[in-house]
């Protein structure tokens, strides 16, 4: 059986302005101290990571690999979760991500397009070059603010809507497929990909293409009430990410699924710190282990209440906690009686 590696941590919840987190050796040292094996890069972020450097100096990548390796870390995968997000996205939402993007193509949602297009393209680059197996990103959405069927949605809507997602995306799926990396899209509310249905959806817009796989986060699936270990179940085979984060779903009789346009810790539905939620790690790692799931395990840290050195100090024990060994043999062996074709036979009564 194959066995999950961790703990990981994605970085981009924590870099800042002030050391230890505004450099990548600083914040590496940082993590390794808490007891990590793994980052997870925002490559959007260029106080640790400069995606478009990477993309054309193998000196610049060489220095990356050294500054984590000397950490006593690995990169589990980069992130493009800003630029995937522009990839696609309605005039509605223009001027809010504008601030994804570099000031030289705001206003212009074409050219912000084109922007995002090329820095996946780069990350495929860089991601193959690292010899990373998976990437992690958003879909980006064309369809997001018809999620509630008022008023109608007339009638093919939605299958356009997917179609022009693929045509964007199957370049840069053709990209990470000659990189040998899969993107695997956090299924997250904002995106057109956010749930398993919507998934196929672009699965068979793109012709089931074959890098394009799934970052599982439960904590999305407890905010929208879908059976998060079901999931497992259903999409195992293309599950090739996993975001370790937490959360509840508590509602009242005020506000339930829509939150109230309220601040989060108002909202019935709330990022916690690991173990402070209702997710079921136990079950999830228990299912991820029983379908082969290799990848690394990256806390993804969110919580309106609690600090986040507090978060991140408690995620890697956490995750080790939850890590499971698997056996080179099956418990019941010393019961065996060995393989003879002629006593099976008989036992058949044959």
């Amino acid at each position: 059986m194959s066995q999950i590696k961790g703990p990981g941590i994605f970085l981009a919840q924590f870099c800042g302005d002030e050391a230890p987190f505004n450099s990548l050796p600083s914040i590496c040292k940082w993590v390794a101290d808490l007891g990590y094996k793994a980052v997870q890069i925002p490559s959007w972020d260029k106080r640790v990571f400069d995606l478009d450097l990477a993309a054309e100096s193998e000196a610049y990548l060489d220095e990356v690999q050294g500054i984590v390796k000397d950490a006593g870390l690995e990169i589990s995968e980069l992130s493009t979760h800003l630029q995937g997000q522009l990839v696609a996205s309605h005039p509605c939402y223009d001027v809010q991500f504008d601030a994804f993007a570099p000031p030289a193509v705001h206003n212009n949602p074409s050219a912000r397009a084109e922007w995002a297009t090329d820095q996946m393209l780069k990350a495929a680059k860089v991601s193959g070059k690292l010899g990373l197996k998976s990437h992690a990103s958003f879909s980006g959405a064309l369809l997001w603010q018809t999620v509630y069927p008022w008023p109608q949605r007339p009638a093919g809507l939605v299958e356009e809507g997917f179609a022009e997602l693929a045509r964007r995306w199957v370049p840069i799926l053709n990209a990470f497929d000659e990189a040998g990396t899969d993107v695997c899209y956090e299924l997250h509310p904002g995106e057109d990909l956010h749930d398993g249905v919507t998934f196929e959806r672009f699965l068979a817009a793109t012709n089931n293409h074959t890098r394009a796989n799934i970052l599982y986060d439960p904590s999305h699936f407890v905010l929208q009430q879908l059976d998060y270990l079901e999931f497992i179940d259903i999409y195992h085979e293309r599950i090739k990410a996993f975001h370790v984060k937490d959360a509840e779903f508590r509602p009242n009789g005020r506000s339930g699924v829509y939150g109230g346009y309220q601040d989060w810790q108002q909202r019935p539905g709330r990022f916690r710190s690991l173990g402070d939620g209702q997710v079921d790690f136990s079950q999830i790692f228990s299912r991820m282990t029983k379908y082969g799931y290799s990848g690394w395990a990256v806390l993804e840290w969110e919580c309106c209440f609690k600090h986040p050195a507090d978060g991140a100090a408690e995620g890697a024990p956490f995750i080790t906690k939850h890590l499971i060994r698997t056996p080179d043999h099956a418990f019941d062996d010393f019961a065996s009686s060995g393989k003879d074709d002629a006593l099976n036979r008989r036992i058949l009564g044959l």
